[in-house]
């Protein structure tokens, strides 16, 4: 659904797509009430079962359907009271004032409530807009690879948060960025664009990668300065980012990886499981000494990433999720469990063995990230 759908759907009356059947089977109640009266002795009166189809039409139908609802009750107690002649009766009047009184506090509590659901669909709608922006979609493919991706923002209501990917081109490689801005939800969004920002504007050159992780640093230590009030000693030691950078050449079966502080990447060749754990990590971004490290500061480590084998690029919201008990989810025993002969398959099996795992709500912004080299290469 576009952008401008999806606005005037939220324009709409609650149950415009099947609330008129309620509304009729309230009527059938309001006019059975009447008739019901005629035949029933002069002490039995049904006027009190008139408030259920008002509350039934108002809950369920919003607020213009339970109004109808309530003209409707209205006139029957009128029209039972008129076929009695007891209209004036203090027994009535009493009747029909507590109807009214509940029907005016019954429309207004759906009113109210269908404000607060426009409102909540206009920031799950600006959340979305937010995600497409800052966090978007990576492509199925990338020269002689398939890629597939998860997220789960933690923030309940929201669509993005501080997990981040992002996927580049080069002549005669791909490279990719899993990412994990410190804290989690909207209130990091600033930190994620930039340093996407900063790896879209460059990744897609071709520098050596320590001079794109240096590019990075230096693009999120600027934005650093970007604060109101400057940088504080306090906000450049607490705003950081962990992040893994990934060059996978499409002519040689190996992936250069650069770990900033991230949890390792998953490898998974014929059945095996393994983490690929650099000798040297460099420091998460914004942590860099006095903010000025140069491209000798990231080494560079080599991994075997042969046709047919998978890897795995995940944040901290999938290692460190825990289940009732408080055990962590166990990545690597599990790794080899989930199945699925194409990234897509295989995602979905993970993402659905951890949240069988944890058996409840994300703590953490999750994001996956899973990359398949092809039997044959072909470059795009």
């Amino acid at each position: 659904m576009g952008l401008r759908s999806r606005l005037a759907a939220m324009e709409e009356p609650t149950g415009v797509k099947g609330g008129w059947g309620l509304l009729a089977g309230s009527a059938v109640v309001i006019v059975g009430v009447p008739i019901a009266d005629a035949f029933l002795p002069h002490d039995i009166h049904l006027a009190h079962v008139l408030v259920v189809p008002v509350a039934l039409v108002s809950a369920f139908g919003g607020p213009r359907r339970g109004f109808v609802a309530a003209l409707l009750s209205v006139a029957s107690i009128l029209v039972a009271s008129g076929e009695r002649h007891v209209l004036s009766t203090e027994n009535v009047i009493v009747e029909l004032v507590s109807l009214i009184v509940l029907s005016v506090l019954l429309i207004l509590f759906s009113h109210l409530r269908e404000k607060r659901e426009r409102e909540l669909e206009r920031l799950r709608l600006a959340s979305d807009t937010a995600q497409g922006v800052v966090l978007r979609a990576l492509p199925p493919r990338a020269g002689p690879l398939s890629i597939a991706s998860e997220y789960m923002a933690a923030d309940l209501g929201t669509r993005v948060g501080g997990d981040m990917y992002a996927v580049a081109r080069t002549a005669h490689a791909t490279r990719l960025l899993i990412g994990d801005v410190r804290g989690h939800g909207l209130s990091s969004i600033g930190d994620t664009e930039s340093v996407l920002g900063a790896f879209r504007a460059e990744a897609h050159r071709q520098g050596p990668l320590p001079q794109l992780v240096a590019s990075l640093e230096e693009g999120f230590r600027w934005s650093l300065t970007e604060l109101p009030e400057g940088p504080s000693q306090t906000d450049t030691g607490e705003r950081f980012v962990t992040a893994a950078i990934i060059e996978i050449p499409d002519d040689e079966p190996c992936a250069h990886v650069i770990n900033c502080g991230h949890p390792s990447p998953l490898l998974l060749h014929r059945g095996d499981a393994t983490l690929l754990n650099v000798p040297e990590p460099a420091p998460p971004l914004g942590l860099g000494t006095l903010g000025r490290m140069g491209e000798s500061a990231y080494a560079v480590s080599t991994f075997p990433f042969a046709p047919g084998d998978r890897l795995i690029l995940y944040t901290d919201g999938v290692t460190e999720a825990r289940d009732p008990s408080g055990a962590f989810y166990p990545l690597l025993a599990r790794a080899v469990t989930w199945g699925g002969d194409r990234p897509g398959p295989l995602l979905k099996a993970m993402t659905g063995d951890l949240l069988a795992h944890v058996a409840g709500p994300l703590e953490d912004d999750m994001a996956v990230v899973a990359v398949q080299r092809e039997i044959r290469a072909r470059a795009r």
